[in-house]
């Protein structure tokens, strides 16, 4: 619905109040007239309407009201499209990873916009503060509005170069949902299918499609009840088999496209950790590839476990002592994890008071409580 406001109003401001006040004349409606048979389309419609009432009542934008349709025409119902493959949301998408944004601002924007999530919830995907995100929102839209850069798909000569930020775009929203957002992860996965339909030829497209679909079919076994499953312990009954085998057959496409990226190492780890006996020396060397790929301190996090899964956690808290991470969460419970083995359980009891000051979800709080009564 945002991103058919976006290309009509072509403005996310505008979208987002007219998108808000279509909602809440919604809720006051149809509790006394019911549901409309399709409605979507009555909200797109309604925000529409409303969107064109608004901007004829602001004097200063009176000259831009000969661009937006009559009011007659405008009030037809919009039809909402669910299953077209150049649907909006994808150029919504390309719309804020235009390569005259800063590729922060470009990310940020798309998951505000398509994703829906809060200016907080960005803040903690990008580990800044949440008035640090609104400054980059704000800039973002402003440039956006400033230079009119166009709502639509681009050419196909233009698609590489824009690749990049779309990719982190739809990763971020994906890692949203695998948080416990389910929604926002199959959003992930059907904007994944869709890039990857855009773009055949592209492995990397291929190969976040693989690993967010491996990753999606752990989904029920990650939680039981509100407690945190780790994959160790996780009931591999509860994985969609079906899923883990599209998602390696995406892998394989990436691969045999030529796939050397991120995303490819990522979905390989991934197939990795859904075998029957996991080769942790493997996923080790894949995490240090990655490592060298990205520069990440993330990732090197990540390879610090896997380290210490093919059996050496000294090593693991060698390597994770070195890192700047101290404002992640996952940081001080790897690290707890790491000291706990070698028997420094002080240590770990304060590792892990920290990783509990910072947890954001009820699992995870759960899970480093119970972690903590252990000790």
């Amino acid at each position: 619905m945002l991103a058919s406001l976006v290309g009509f109003l072509h403005d996310f401001d505008r979208a987002e109040d007219a998108a808000q006040e279509a909602f809440a004349i919604a809720a006051e409606r149809w509790p006394a007239d019911g549901v409309p048979p399709n409605p979507g389309g009555w909200l797109v419609t309604t925000a529409r309407n409303r969107a064109i009432d608004r901007i004829r009542r602001e004097r200063t934008l009176a000259g831009k009201i000969h661009l937006l349709p009559a009011p007659e025409a405008a009030m037809d119902e919009f039809e909402f499209d669910e299953t077209a493959i150049k649907d909006e949301r994808l150029e919504l998408i390309f719309t804020c990873c235009h390569p005259a944004l800063p590729l922060d601002g470009q990310v940020a924007l798309t998951l505000r916009a398509l994703g829906g999530l809060e200016t907080a919830e960005i803040a903690r995907a990008f580990l800044v503060s949440e008035e640090t995100m609104k400054r980059r929102l704000t800039r973002a839209k402003t440039k956006i509005k400033a230079t009119g850069i166009p709502f639509a798909v681009p050419d196909a000569h233009l698609l590489p170069d824009r690749l990049d930020a779309v990719l982190a775009v739809i990763y971020l929203i994906y890692n949203e949902g695998y948080s416990g957002r389910v929604d926002l992860g199959s959003e992930a996965i059907r904007l994944g299918r869709v890039l990857a339909a855009l773009m055949p030829d592209e492995p990397e497209a291929h190969g976040l499609l693989a690993l967010m679909m491996i990753h999606h079919a752990r989904q029920r076994a990650r939680f039981s009840g509100e407690d945190l499953v780790l994959l160790g312990d996780q009931d591999r009954s509860l994985w969609d088999r079906a899923q883990i085998a599209a998602g390696r057959a995406a892998l394989d496409r990436a691969v045999a496209l030529g796939g050397r990226g991120a995303y490819v190492i990522q979905a390989a780890i991934a197939s990795l950790q859904a075998a029957d006996e996991i080769d942790w020396p493997q996923v080790a060397q894949l995490y240090q590839r990655l490592a060298d790929l990205t520069g990440s301190p993330v990732v090197e996090l990540n390879r610090a476990v896997a380290v210490a899964q093919a059996g050496d956690p000294a090593a693991a808290l060698r390597a994770v002592e070195r890192l700047d991470l101290a404002g992640y969460l996952y940081f001080h419970s790897t690290r707890g994890e790491l000291l706990r083995r070698l028997g420094r359980d002080a240590e770990a009891r304060a590792a892990y008071r920290r990783a509990l000051e910072l947890a954001t979800s009820i699992p995870e709080q759960r899970f480093l409580t119970r972690q903590l009564e252990e000790l």
